[in-house]
């Protein structure tokens, strides 16, 4: 009986150690997001590039049928940061995590505070956000992002009411 109940509690032991972290806050997955997102911020965009998977989906703010490539979200990227002085994330606001679903997909989430100053007018905006990307072989293959841009939508279009729209030139037949 003796060696019954040491037989069970050493099987029990090792089943017990064999079990595999489904959630990490320190990852090879969650380091290439913090490179992806720090090249965002810097707007090397070549080099962001370098983390997705060539057939990766990005959904941000939009369901995954309307996703779209790395190519055209760092062309939305360019032409958004354009009317910006300066953009990023809060450091000390930042946190990551890593996590391995039920299915065995690997999944890294990101919550950030987002800032921009808007160039027109100098306002800073500050806009929480939460990022998921999905890891294949290191790559992010999808990525989801959610956002209330609301307020920064709201004074583009104030800018835009008040800046006179030009008028075509009018030509004079000779």
């Amino acid at each position: 009986m003796k060696k019954i109940l040491i037989l069970l509690v050493t099987l029990t032991t090792m089943v017990a150690c064999q079990n595999k972290v489904r959630y990490t806050q320190k990852s090879a997955e969650i380091e290439t997001y913090k490179k992806s997102i720090k090249d965002y911020e810097m707007a090397n965009w070549e080099s962001m590039a370098t983390h997705y998977a060539d057939t990766a989906k990005i959904m941000n703010n939009v369901t995954k049928k309307k996703g779209i490539s790395v190519a055209q979200n760092i062309e939305l990227n360019k032409k958004d940061i354009s009317v910006l002085s300066s953009y990023g994330f809060v450091a000390d606001e930042s946190e990551y995590e890593m996590v391995e679903t039920d299915k065995g997909e690997t999944w890294v989430n990101f919550w950030g505070l987002w800032q921009g100053r808007l160039k027109a007018t100098d306002e800073l905006f500050e806009i929480p956000v939460h990022l998921t990307a999905r890891f294949i072989n290191g790559k992010i293959v999808s990525e989801y992002g959610y956002w209330d841009n609301t307020a920064l939508v709201m004074a583009l279009m104030k800018l835009e009411e008040k800046t006179p729209t030009e008028e075509p030139v009018a030509t004079t037949k000779e």
